[in-house]
């Protein structure tokens, strides 16, 4: 989500092989648990305005098996609930507040483990063996979870990054900080080669001249090293400008002016990564981790107002950027903004080495009208792992989840959906999907105000996903499905 106020505010396992002829036919599965009940629409893409408030309507691939509500103290709605990471059998699901760590060894009925009350916007989270990262993008007086908000034109303010050490569940320990230029709006977990070592690529903008620690220009992003053994020994090491020539200008009230970049992907074992930076997408060479280089530079003057965040294919010759037109907090979903503004963009990789190129192929928007009450824009998604086809599942705040198929980039697909009617049906109240990942055999979903969405999809197009079990999942560090 786009800050607009101040202060400012991811080897894998095959579980098992089936012959590649078998068909598994689609079958829709009841409600259980706490879910509540859904209102199928007939066929993949339905027409649904005019959902009541909370009402429920889903294709009949996608099914919710469970909802958590939000939990004192993350349970007003200004505890907005945020991106989400896995480990094994638990989720940990980041809030303004703090963060959460669920249980879902029965994904049917997850748990709640513990809560860390720690406030600092968007608390954006990532987890790697027993370390847990978490982004503070909003000015504060100190590095604690006590410290209150303070403006950033006081020198002393903090932002960046918080670690802790999860190696106990049920209770986090807080052990490092490490404050960067501009705050961490988001940041991107990478692997380092030794395996000794993690990187952080913080992602952080709109700088100010009044701003003693965020002054223009700021085309940079900041690298923190941790070593994994010795995370109190976590430092800023790089902070590469990736717009020598300062980024694109925007155009005022149109389109965002490029001042860092909001969100990357990287895909380690490839070298890649992609970053979303406001007012321009570009690829990355990541084979030194200490000093990404940009190898191509897209821009979409036309269609797109925010370059929000990036996802590639399996294969790596595809990326996803998604345009957070209005910031989140907007309805954007309507006939007046139409089907290319607030969307997809999926760019095709050509090209080798240092010769590659983004190639732009089409739009992707979910095909149904949502009401003026409702925010909703393209925003977190990842990959669903199904054997020779791009499939990705995605948020759209209260646009709900849709699953799509972009295995033809010219010709992008919905295939699944599911969402609830709006929070009011008299007045725009943020709320919605915020990020909705695929992790080993379900759908999870962190809904800003509703708490942990459970999703089952069964269809006969994505069966072969339900073979690939992974430990770990911060879905902004792709990992490779084997050669698929």
């Amino acid at each position: 989500m786009i800050r607009f106020t101040l202060p400012r505010a991811r080897q894998l396992k095959i579980v098992s092989v089936v012959a590649a002829g078998l068909l598994v036919a689609s079958v829709a599965t009841s409600p259980a648990g706490n879910a509540a009940p859904a209102t199928a629409t007939r066929g993949g893409t339905p027409a649904a305005p005019g959902l009541a408030v909370d009402e429920i309507s889903s294709s009949p691939n996608l099914r919710q098996v469970a909802n958590l509500p939000k939990q004192a103290p993350f349970d007003t709605t200004s505890a907005l609930g945020t991106d989400m990471a896995f480990q094994g059998r638990y989720a940990f699901v980041g809030n303004y507040n703090g963060f959460v760590i669920y249980d879902i060894g029965r994904p049917s009925a997850p748990k709640i483990v513990s809560q860390v009350l720690c406030p600092g916007s968007q608390n954006d989270i990532s987890v790697y063996g027993d370390l847990l990262f978490l982004s503070t993008d909003s000015s504060r007086t100190d590095d604690s979870c006590a410290s209150a908000s303070q403006p950033a034109s006081v020198k002393e303010s903090w932002e960046g990054i918080k670690v802790f050490d999860i190696s106990d569940k049920a209770n986090p320990r807080y052990v490092k900080s490490v404050e960067t230029a501009c705050g961490s709006h988001t940041h991107t977990l990478v692997p380092g080669k030794d395996r000794r070592t993690v990187y952080l690529y913080v992602s952080s903008y709109s700088p100010r001249a009044d701003f003693p620690d965020c002054q223009p220009p700021h085309d940079s992003i900041s690298i923190v090293r941790v070593p994994v053994h010795k995370p109190t020994e976590a430092a800023v090491v790089a902070t590469p400008n990736l717009f020598p020539d300062g980024g694109y200008e925007g155009i005022p009230g149109q389109t965002s002016a490029t001042t860092g970049c909001h969100d990357i992907t990287a895909y380690p074992a490839k070298d890649l990564a992609a970053g979303a930076c406001m007012g321009d997408g570009v690829l990355l060479d990541i084979r030194n981790r200490e000093a990404p280089r940009v190898i191509n530079r897209v821009r979409d003057t036309v269609n797109f107002a925010f370059w929000h965040s990036a996802t590639f294919n399996n294969a790596g010759t595809k990326v996803v950027f998604t345009d957070e037109l209005g910031g989140g907090g907007a309805a954007t979903c309507n006939e007046v903004v139409g089907p290319n503004r607030g969307a997809d963009a999926v760019y095709d990789v050509t090209g080798r080495g240092d010769a590659r190129t983004m190639v732009f192929r089409s739009y992707y928007k979910i095909p149904r009208t949502n009401a003026d009450t409702e925010n909703c824009v393209a925003h977190n998604g990842s990959l669903i792992p199904v054997l020779g086809k791009d499939i990705m599942v995605q948020a759209w705040y209260q646009g709900g989840v849709s699953v799509w198929d972009f295995t033809d980039s010219t010709r992008p697909k919905e295939i699944g959906f599911w969402e609830r009617g709006p929070l009011s049906d008299t007045q725009l109240t943020t709320g919605g999907a915020w990020s909705t990942y695929y992790y080993n055999g379900h759908i999870y979903s962190s809904d800003i105000q509703k708490g942990l969405d459970v999703l089952k999809l069964n269809d006969w197009r994505t069966w072969t996903a339900d073979l690939v079990r992974v430990p770990e999942l911060n879905a902004q560090t792709q990992a490779g499905y084997l050669s698929w």
